[in-house]
């Protein structure tokens, strides 16, 4: 998608679930966009002026991923081509206002709102070509009616008074706005061929998988999704994601039987690694992980001040990351956070923790409440894996129970007894 000017892709909305469960996001790059100059490879080449009677050409560009974190989701845009003057516009879906009240504070909560913005294709394709993100058009059979018909919705759509829309990172950016906009041009008959069909991918793979080459964005991802973001997708809802959605579009009629894409045009060579592919995700190896981190505390139990130091980093990691849990599932509104069950693994009760941690380090013995908040840590954890067993509503966190339960019931054990003296190291 665009790099960080005054607007977003859908991978910067992406990232507030990293933002928010690890890292932050770096809001200084945000600055106004210059012109570019369009270049020779970045525009297709215009076909003879046709007939004023003869209607738009209408083609879906489709960006690839790049490699900056708010870059690996690529990007999508509308490009109508002028019957008369064959010049292209591209119609773009992923812009936003800075400058409005409160954007940071509605960036947080969920409550952003985007822009459709028209602009010259070359200029919007100059970053990309920059950057070594590559760029292809697919070419829509469309018949002059619902060429025109589109055609016109989105030069109204893109007027000051009507570009703002409510941006949702998973049913509501700048790759479904394309879809449905095609939808709508087809009287919905692009939603009643896709809505049927799945290959079980989940906005939690397609979004892990997008995003494993930054392991921060990869780990806010994972661990700040909640089951919302583990329901079997159709190829309609897959399609937030750019790439598929150029895929899914291969495989469409337009309404008169035909192939909906005519032609496919490569714009930009893709010079840079291409997005990632799709593999099977195990638990077995977390699993691993976190015996032998549970053996290593086990070993270590009557070495109390080592211990204390070795879980502070850890009962921080996860008391801060259960408080931003709650944050997301309380009081902001990404649905894709809600009800999230890793909080039964990163408890915010784990912040209560850290001044025990503080005291074992000084050779103190912490207060006896210390206990039963450890013991309740453990049996929290211990209860997510019953709710994995028994729930209707799956989520997609075995990994991070198999590896984080064995560790809070090795610290419960070693730390929640009252027969061990602090020692020295």
């Amino acid at each position: 998608m665009r790099p960080p000017l005054n607007r977003w892709s859908l991978c910067r909305l992406l990232f507030v679930l990293s933002l928010l469960a690890m890292a932050s996001l770096p809001f200084g790059a945000l600055a106004a966009q210059e012109a570019a100059p369009a270049t020779a490879t970045a525009t297709p080449a215009p076909a003879p002026a046709p007939a004023p009677s003869e209607a738009p050409r209408i083609g879906v560009v489709t960006m690839q991923p790049g490699e900056i974190f708010f870059e690996r989701f690529g990007h999508d845009a509308l490009v109508v081509v002028d019957p008369v003057t064959g010049e292209a516009t591209s119609y773009n879906f992923g812009y936003f206002d800075p400058s409005e009240s409160d954007f940071i504070g509605n960036f947080v909560r969920g409550d952003m709102m985007y822009y459709l913005v028209a602009l010259p294709l070359g200029q919007d394709l100059s970053y990309y070509q920059e950057s070594g993100r590559g760029a292809s058009v697919q070419w829509l059979d469309l018949t002059p009616v619902q060429a025109r018909t589109l055609a016109e919705s989105l030069a109204e759509r893109a007027k000051p008074e009507n570009a703002r829309y409510h941006y949702d990172y998973y049913t509501a950016n700048c790759a479904t706005m394309v879809r449905d906009a095609i939808d709508g041009a087809l009287g919905g008959g692009l939603h009643s061929q896709l809505s049927g069909r799945s290959r079980g991918n989940t906005y939690r793979s397609e979004s892990v998988r997008l995003a494993s080459p930054s392991p921060w964005m990869w780990l806010g991802f994972d661990i700040g999704l909640g089951p919302f973001a583990d329901q079997p997708l159709s190829r309609w809802q897959e399609a937030f994601v750019p790439m598929r959605l150029a895929d899914a579009l291969r495989q469409v009629r337009n309404s008169e039987g035909r192939p909906l894409v005519q032609a496919e045009q490569e714009l930009l060579p893709h010079r840079i690694a291409p997005e990632p592919t799709e593999s099977p995700r195990r638990w077995w190896p977390w699993l691993l992980c976190g015996l032998i981190a549970a053996a290593g505390v086990a070993a270590l139990r009557r070495r109390r001040r080592l211990l204390g130091g070795l879980a502070l980093p850890f009962w921080l990691f996860c008391g801060i990351g259960g408080a931003l849990l709650t944050y997301l599932w309380g009081f902001s509104a990404h649905q894709a956070a809600w009800a999230n069950r890793n909080l039964l693994q990163l408890s915010p009760l784990c912040l209560l923790l850290v001044p025990a941690a503080i005291t074992l380090l000084r050779g103190r013995a912490p207060r006896a409440g210390f206990r039963i908040v450890l013991w309740a840590v453990a049996g929290l954890s211990l209860l997510g894996l019953v709710l994995h067993w028994l729930t209707l509503q799956a989520q997609y966190n075995l990994q991070w129970i198999v590896l984080l339960l064995p560790i809070h019931v090795a610290l419960a054990w070693a730390l929640g007894r009252r027969d061990l003296p602090v020692t020295g190291r």
